[in-house]
């Protein structure tokens, strides 16, 4: 876990807040689910992927709140 940050009680204080984490063949498909999900809700997206040393793929952390529509 030498890339991602913590997650923190903040991050999932309420129901409808969550952490979502992709693992992707690639940073295209990782950015692409990441684009479906803002298109339905408010997200923090991120801005890079992050490959683990020796582990296949990529993975996409970002943070959800289904209270706020996407564009709110």
């Amino acid at each position: 876990m030498s890339g991602r940050r913590q997650i923190n009680d903040a991050h999932v204080a309420l129901p409808g807040l969550a952490v979502v984490e992709v693992a992707a063949a690639d940073d295209e498909t990782a950015f692409a689910v990441q684009e479906l999900l803002a298109a339905r809700c408010a997200i923090a997206p991120a801005d890079r992927t992050i490959k683990e040393p020796g582990e296949p793929g990529v993975r996409l952390r970002f943070f959800l709140d289904l209270h706020q529509d996407a564009d709110g």
